[in-house]
C-alpha cells in the first residue's frame, strides 16, 4: 500500500498533450472606471450577497480581491498553457514558510490597476485605505526567510519563470503578538478567520501521505525484491491554489499550500453511539499538522509534530511534481530535464528521501537511475550557519513516523560514505563528520547532509555566508564536492518594498531619473552624480518627514506616546534571537540615557529607537529581552530629564504590512548581528534602498552593501567574523570588556540593580549573568565600537548635506540587491531555465 493515492485528475487530455493555447475566459473588459466599478459591485452582490448600502470594509475587500482573482487566473491559465505547449522547464520551490503579507495592493500594483480601483470605490461609496487595511496579513511565515520566498514568487513571475511554490497552509500561522505589563503574550492569528477569497479550492489535486506502521519486503515475477510501506495513519493533504501575478502582468504562476485533513473526518459509528468527541478525534489530529507554524519543539510531541509537517508538505509537493509531468507525457528519466525543486533551507529536506522512496518503491526505477534523478532535479539553499539551527531529527523518532526514509537515508549514507573514502575519506574521524547520522548526540538524523549530498547545488545567500560555508559547517562536504557550493545573494522585490511602501520616494525617483526606474534596478545607480543636488535632497527630506509623520501617528494610536517626527529615528525591527543583537542596542540606549542624564545640556541629536519583533513562545531568552526593552522604555520615555532627547518604543505585532510602514520612516537601520551569524539579511537591504543608513558588523550582506552603497556611507564597527572564530577558539571571557568599559558596566549595574524593574531586582538577572559569564554573541566586545559607531551617526546627522547626501548613495547603490536579479541567478546558476517567451 503506498502513502499517496492513486487519484489522479489531470488539466490534460488523455494524450497527455494540451492541442494548443484555451480559448480566452469570456472576461468582460475594463475600458474605464465605470466596468471596472460595476464588475466590483457584480461580486459584491452576486458572490458574497451583500448590498451595497450596507456593505462593510471587509465586504468591499473581498468583492475587490474576486474580482482582481479573477483576472489573475485568467493570467494564470495562459501562462500555464504557454508552458505546456512550449514543453518549458518548470522550477518547484519548497519553503516551510511564504510571508506574503497583504496581497492587494501587490496585486493592483503588477496589474496597474490602483487608480483605476481607486476611483472605482470613489463612485460606490468605499474608501480604498480602509478597503485595503481590511485585509489580513497571511502570516505564514516568521521573518526573512518566508519574506524571501514570498519575493521569489514575485520575481519569478514577473521574469516570466514557470514556478510553483509549494507549502502549508496555516489556519493560525505565526502567533499574534501582544504586550501586556512589557511581557509578550502570544495569541493565534486567525487570518483564515474570515476566509480568504485569493486561494481556489484544488479537490482534484489532493493526495492522502503516510504516517508510521511497517515495511514489507514483497518479491516481484522476476525473482526481486521490492520494498512496501503500509503506513498506520493517513492524513489528506488538501490543495489551495493562489495566483501570484508577475508586473506588468506578464506572467502568472501559482502558490500551493496544503491543509491537513483526516481521511475520514467523522466517524458516525462512534457518534451516534454518543461518543461525539471521539467521532473527530481523527480529523483533529489530522488537522493539527496544518494548525500552526513552527509548534514548539521543546517537547517529543511537539518535535513529532514539526517532522510530521516537513514531511507532509514535501510528500504533497512531490506527488503533485510527479503526477504533472507523467500526465504531460514524459518518462520519469527526463525529470531533471523538466523540474527543477529548490529547497529553501533544510525543512524539506526529506523530500530527497520521499523522492527516492517515489522512484524506487512506486515506478520500479533502478535504485542508481533514482539517484541521479534526484539529485538532477534537487537544489538546496542554506540560510543559516548555527549548529542548533541545522535540523537533525532522533533516529528513533524516523525510524517511528517514517519506517521506509530511515531504511533510504541508511543506504544513501552507506553508498555516499563508500563514495568519500574511494575520495580518501577514510579516516574515522572524517567518516563521522561526513556520515548523515550523528553519532555524537544519542544518534540523529542531519538533514542539512541529506540535502547537501542529494543535491547538484547549495548555495549559500550572500558572499561572506557561502564562503564561511565551505569553510565551517560543509567544510568536509565541500573537499569531497568542490564545485557544488554557489552563491547567490539575497534579494527583495522593489515593488512592494519600494513603489508600494514608499510612493512618495517612487514619484520622487521617476521624476528625476524617468519611468525605466520601474522596470530596470539598474536605473537607481543614476542618483549618484545627483547626490550633492539640494534640490533632490530638500524632496528627499520632505518624503521622508511625511513618512515619519504617519508612523509616529501610529506610534501614538497604538502606544499613547509621542513622537518628535524631526528626531533620529533610529530603527531595530526582526525576529528576537540573542545573536541578532537586540541586547546591544538597548544595551546602548541605556547608556545613552545615563549620559544624558549626566550631561542634560551637552547638545544631543534627539533620538528615538523604534523595536519590533517577535520571540518564539519557547524561547525564554528572547522574551526576557524584550520584556527588557520594554521596561526600559517605559522608564526613558517617563523622565522629564531626557524625554526630549530620548524615546524607546517596541511596536507590537510585527508583519509585513507594519513592516511597510516603519522602513520607509526609518532613518538608521541597525543591522548588528555577531560577525559570521546573520546568514544574509533582507531588512537591511529593504532599508537602504528606501534611503536609511545602516549602522552594522561585518556580516551578511552588510559586506556587499557596503561595498555598493560606499564605505563613507554606513556605518561598520564591531569584530570581523575571523576575529570573532579567534576570540571563541581564545577563551572568551566578557569581564574583561566589562570592567575595560565604564559606560557599558554602568549600563548593566543598572539593569541588574534593578532600575528598570523596581521592586523585582533579579528579573534580568539571566541576562545579566550571561553578559558576565559567557556572553556567547559577544555583546561585551562589541559595546564600545558599537557607541562609537553611534556617536559617528550622531556627528553626521547634524551635518544635514552629509547626511542626506549619504541617504542619496545608499539608494542609488542598492539596484543589484533586487530579487529580480537573484532569481535570474538562480535560473541560470542552478536551474538552468529560462523566462518564457511571448
Amino acid at each position: 500500500m503506498s502513502n499517496v493515492s492513486t487519484r489522479d485528475h489531470s488539466d490534460l487530455p488523455a494524450s497527455g498533450r494540451a492541442p494548443g493555447p484555451a480559448v480566452p475566459l469570456a472576461l468582460a473588459p475594463i475600458r474605464s472606471v465605470a466596468d471596472w466599478r460595476d464588475a466590483i459591485l457584480a461580486k459584491l452582490v452576486y458572490a458574497l450577497g451583500r448590498d451595497q448600502r450596507t456593505a462593510s470594509d471587509r465586504d468591499w475587500f473581498e468583492a475587490l480581491a474576486l474580482a482582481l482573482r479573477d483576472r489573475v487566473v485568467a493570467h494564470a491559465l495562459d501562462s500555464d498553457d504557454l508552458t505546456r505547449v512550449a514543453g518549458h522547464k518548470r522550477v518547484y520551490y519548497l519553503s516551510l514558510e511564504f510571508l506574503v503579507g497583504r496581497l492587494l495592493v501587490d496585486t493592483l500594483t503588477n496589474l496597474d490597476m490602483t487608480g483605476l480601483t481607486r476611483a472605482a470605490l470613489g463612485e460606490l461609496g468605499a474608501d480604498f485605505e480602509r478597503v485595503r487595511a481590511a485585509e489580513p496579513d497571511a502570516a505564514l511565515g516568521n521573518g526573512g526567510l518566508g519574506r524571501l520566498a514570498a519575493c521569489f514568487m514575485e520575481s519569478a513571475a514577473s521574469l516570466a519563470i514557470p514556478t510553483c511554490g509549494y507549502g502549508i497552509r496555516y489556519e493560525n500561522g505565526l502567533f499574534r503578538q501582544e504586550i501586556r505589563n512589557g511581557v509578550q503574550v502570544e495569541l493565534p492569528e486567525d487570518w483564515l478567520a474570515a476566509g480568504n477569497p485569493w486561494e481556489i479550492r484544488r479537490p482534484e489535486r489532493d493526495c492522502d501521505i503516510g504516517f508510521g506502521g511497517h515495511v514489507e519486503q514483497v518479491g516481484d515475477d522476476d525473482g526481486a525484491t521490492r520494498c512496501v510501506w503500509h503506513p498506520a495513519e493517513l492524513v489528506r493533504a488538501v490543495a489551495h491554489d493562489t495566483p501570484v501575478i508577475g508586473w506588468r502582468a506578464r506572467h502568472a504562476n501559482r502558490l500551493r499550500l496544503w491543509s491537513a485533513r483526516a481521511v475520514a473526518p467523522l466517524r458516525l459509528d462512534a457518534f451516534n453511539a454518543g461518543d461525539y468527541l471521539g467521532a473527530v478525534a481523527d480529523d483533529v489530529r489530522a488537522r493539527s499538522v496544518s494548525r500552526v507554524l513552527y509548534p514548539s519543539d521543546t517537547t517529543p510531541a511537539g518535535q513529532e509534530l514539526r517532522l510530521r509537517q516537513e514531511y507532509f508538505f514535501s510528500a504533497a509537493s512531490l506527488h503533485d511534481i510527479l503526477r504533472r509531468h507523467l500526465a504531460e507525457g514524459y518518462d520519469l528519466s527526463r525529470l531533471p530535464d523538466m523540474a527543477a525543486i529548490q529547497l529553501n533551507d533544510t525543512h524539506p529536506a526529506i523530500a530527497i528521501a520521499e523522492m527516492m522512496r517515489l522512484l524506487v518503491d512506486r515506478h520500479g526505477t533502478a535504485w542508481n537511475e533514482a539517484w541521479r534523478i534526484t539529485c538532477g532535479c534537487f537544489s538546496y539553499t542554506n540560510h543559516t550557519l548555527l549548529p542548533e539551527a541545522l535540523e537533525t531529527w532522533p533516529v528513533a523518532l524516523m525510524e517511528r513516523l517514517l519506517p521506509r526514509h530511515m531504511q533510504i537515508i541508511y543506504r544513501l549514507n552507506a553508498d555516499h560514505l563508500e563514495a568519500a573514502r574511494a575520495k580518501g575519506a577514510a579516516s574515522d574521524s572524517l567518516q563521522a563528520s561526513l556520515s548523515m547520522i550523528d553519532e555524537t548526540q544519542g544518534r540523529r538524523v542531519r538533514m542539512g547532509t541529506l540535502a547537501f549530498v542529494g543535491s547538484h547545488r547549495v548555495n549559500g545567500v550572500s558572499a561572506l555566508h557561502t564562503g564561511l560555508m565551505r569553510e565551517t559547517v560543509f567544510h568536509d562536504l565541500h573537499v569531497l564536492h568542490p564545485d557544488r557550493i554557489t552563491n547567490v545573494t539575497n534579494g527583495i522585490t522593489f515593488r512592494r518594498w519600494l513603489f508600494e511602501a514608499n510612493p512618495r520616494l517612487t514619484g520622487l525617483l521617476v521624476d528625476v531619473l524617468g519611468d525605466a526606474v520601474l522596470d530596470d534596478p539598474s536605473v537607481l545607480a543614476g542618483l549618484r552624480g545627483l547626490a550633492g543636488d539640494p534640490g533632490l535632497r530638500a524632496r528627499l527630506i520632505a518624503c521622508r518627514r511625511a513618512n515619519k509623520v504617519a508612523l509616529s501617528n501610529l506610534v501614538g494610536e497604538q502606544l499613547g506616546i509621542g513622537l518628535d517626527p524631526d528626531a533620529l529615528f533610529d530603527v531595530h525591527v526582526k525576529r528576537l534571537h540573542e545573536y541578532k543583537r537586540q541586547l546591544l542596542n538597548i544595551l546602548e540606549a541605556v547608556s545613552l540615557w545615563q549620559a544624558i542624564r549626566a550631561r542634560p545640556a551637552a547638545g544631543w541629536v534627539p533620538r528615538v529607537k523604534i523595536f519590533a519583533g517577535k520571540a518564539a513562545a519557547s524561547y525564554a531568552q528572547a522574551r526576557l529581552i524584550i520584556r527588557l526593552i520594554n521596561d526600559v522604555a517605559s522608564v526613558i520615555n517617563n523622565d522629564p530629564v531626557t524625554s526630549d532627547l530620548l524615546k524607546v518604543v517596541f511596536l507590537p505585532n510585527f508583519n509585513v504590512s507594519l513592516a511597510e510602514i516603519i522602513i520607509p520612516a526609518a532613518d538608521l537601520s541597525e543591522q548588528i548581528s555577531t560577525a559570521g551569524m546573520e546568514a544574509s539579511g533582507t531588512g537591511n537591504m529593504k532599508f537602504a534602498l528606501n534611503g536609511a543608513l545602516t549602522i552594522g558588523t561585518l556580516d551578511g550582506a552588510n559586506i556587499e552593501i557596503r561595498d555598493h552603497v560606499g564605505a563613507d556611507n554606513i556605518f561598520i564597527f564591531g569584530l570581523t567574523a575571523a576575529e570573532v572564530a579567534v576570540r571563541r577558539l581564545d577563551g572568551w571571557h566578557p569581564e574583561c570588556s566589562i570592567v575595560a568599559s565604564p559606560a557599558l558596566a554602568g549600563a548593566i549595574e543598572a539593569i541588574g540593580r534593578g532600575t528598570f524593574s523596581p521592586g523585582e531586582d533579579t528579573r534580568f538577572a539571566p541576562i545579566v549573568d550571561e553578559l558576565r559569564r559567557t556572553d556567547r554573541f559577544l555583546v561585551t566586545a562589541d559595546f564600545d565600537s558599537y557607541a562609537e559607531a553611534q556617536r559617528r551617526v550622531a556627528a553626521l546627522w547634524r551635518d544635514r548635506d552629509a547626511w542626506w547626501r549619504a541617504a542619496v548613495l545608499n539608494t542609488a547603490g542598492m539596484g543589484p540587491f533586487s530579487s529580480d536579479r537573484a532569481i535570474g541567478e538562480y535560473a541560470e546558476k542552478i536551474w538552468h531555465v529560462t523566462g518564457l517567451e511571448r
